[in-house]
């Protein structure tokens, strides 16, 4: 019996001490750009060692309007320390799966001055023949608005289609700027 004590209490230490923070946790994905806007283009690698925080929307989409590009230019705001000193970063996605013709990148370039976007802004690659573009496959998105939060060590920690709770967002977000980084 001391013995089965003695393996339990070293295999809960291993769990312990082992990257308990991204346990049953899946690696985000890269992200493909046809354009970037507001700025020079970064890979989710490039981003190792900050949150990110990723808005996938439409320019004509209601729930982006109205939901998660408020919140978005709020959290710049919010966040605005925590974005300079390099320890956040935030960028959104126009993922386009419908109403190719009208949501053009110049459309989206007025629509970004417009709401005031002053992060970076990419436009996920679209190939000829695909109904949805490259990025929104790969994070398996449902639709616009959606958000996905990853942590320092590139894995996917939250990610929501539609609305949801700011301030359960906001409290993981702190956490994991408070999180070491892990090698």
């Amino acid at each position: 019996m001391r013995t089965l004590r003695k393996i339990f209490l070293a295999f809960a230490l291993v769990l312990f001490f082992c990257n308990p923070t991204n346990a049953g946790y899946k690696k985000a994905p890269e992200w493909l750009i046809s354009e970037w806007i507001n700025g020079e283009g970064v890979t989710l690698s490039n981003l190792k060692g900050q949150v990110v925080i990723v808005e996938f929307f439409q320019l004509w989409c209601p729930g982006c309007n109205k939901f998660s590009i408020p919140l978005m230019n709020q959290w710049a705001t919010t966040y605005k320390k925590e974005i300079e000193s390099g320890k956040l970063a935030m960028l959104s996605i126009h993922t386009v799966f419908e109403g190719h013709l009208f949501q053009s990148p110049k459309r989206l370039k007025s629509f970004v001055k417009e709401k005031e976007i002053h992060h970076l802004v990419g436009i996920d690659l679209h190939r000829d023949g695909e109904r949805l573009p490259e990025t929104m496959k790969r994070y398996r998105t449902r639709g616009t608005p959606e958000m996905a939060i990853i942590d320092k060590n590139g894995y996917l920690r939250f990610q929501r289609f539609g609305g949801f709770n700011p301030g359960m967002a906001e409290h993981l977000i702190e956490k994991l700027i408070s999180e070491p980084l892990y090698q």
